[in-house]
């Protein structure tokens, strides 16, 4: 079964736990959490994305103990897991997709829907987007996209509240990676990217297979093979596609 990712949602929801060895649980002062830019930057290394190393991004070097002692942390302050300390495979597959296709948003307005790391919102802006705006409302999440935009040298802004209650919110292309991991946001998600299509947006999706996504409704664009990691997923690497509706 797959590890998957925390869906953005007015609601902040707890992923399942990596997979993978038991680690000792390590319980530092809950004050150190407090400063979020002091946290990425003292618990990630700048590293390579595998399948779009021309980024580079504030990452997790041992997965599962980060994971797991953020989540000792962030569970006291009622906040997500540090999924935005990892390269998911979907996000991935989006990012090499515009790297390799920059016309589909050169010069086009861009949102990411669930940014995490902020990486697929990076590669829009490198590719010549005239404006990346990434949607996201977990406080870490949105400074570690802020840490990420700076360190690439682009600028990425970040919406307001939870886009989902925006039917149309007004771009030209929509993004977004590893949406599809629980049946309830999935159909949310679905509807919503299906009513930013009919107001005149072209919609991407970046996605290894996850359990919920709709195949019937979409067409592969390109495929990939991603490195991953067993401590997050269920292989070491990931047959990911990048996605769009039919």
């Amino acid at each position: 079964m797959d590890m998957e990712r925390p869906l953005v949602d007015a609601v902040p929801r707890y992923a399942p736990r990596p997979k993978g060895r038991t680690v000792r649980t390590v319980e530092p002062p809950i004050t150190k959490i407090s400063d979020p830019v002091r946290f990425i930057l003292a618990e990630t290394r700048i590293l390579p994305v595998p399948h779009a190393p021309e980024l580079r991004l504030h990452l997790a070097d041992e997965a599962v103990e980060l994971w797991q002692r953020t989540e000792t942390e962030l569970e006291v302050l009622g906040l997500p897991p540090p999924y935005w300390a990892f390269a998911w495979a979907g996000g991935q597959a989006l990012a090499r997709y515009l790297l390799d296709n920059p016309a589909v948003v050169r010069g086009r307005t861009v949102l990411d829907f669930g940014s995490g790391s902020g990486v697929v919102a990076i590669a829009a802006a490198k590719a010549g987007a005239a404006r990346v705006v990434a949607a996201e409302i977990d406080t870490f999440a949105r400074t570690a996209i802020g840490l990420n935009a700076l360190l690439n040298g682009v600028i990425v802004d970040l919406a307001e509240g939870d886009v989902l209650m925006t039917p149309a919110p007004g771009f030209d292309v929509i993004l977004a990676g590893d949406m599809c991991y629980e049946r309830p946001l999935a159909g949310q998600v679905i509807t919503w990217l299906r009513a930013c299509m009919a107001g005149g947006a072209t919609v991407f999706l970046g996605d290894p297979g996850r359990a919920y996504l709709p195949k019937g409704e979409l067409k592969a664009l390109a495929t990939y093979t991603i490195p991953t990691t067993r401590a997050l997923e269920d292989a070491e690497t990931k047959r990911t596609s990048v996605w769009t509706f039919v």
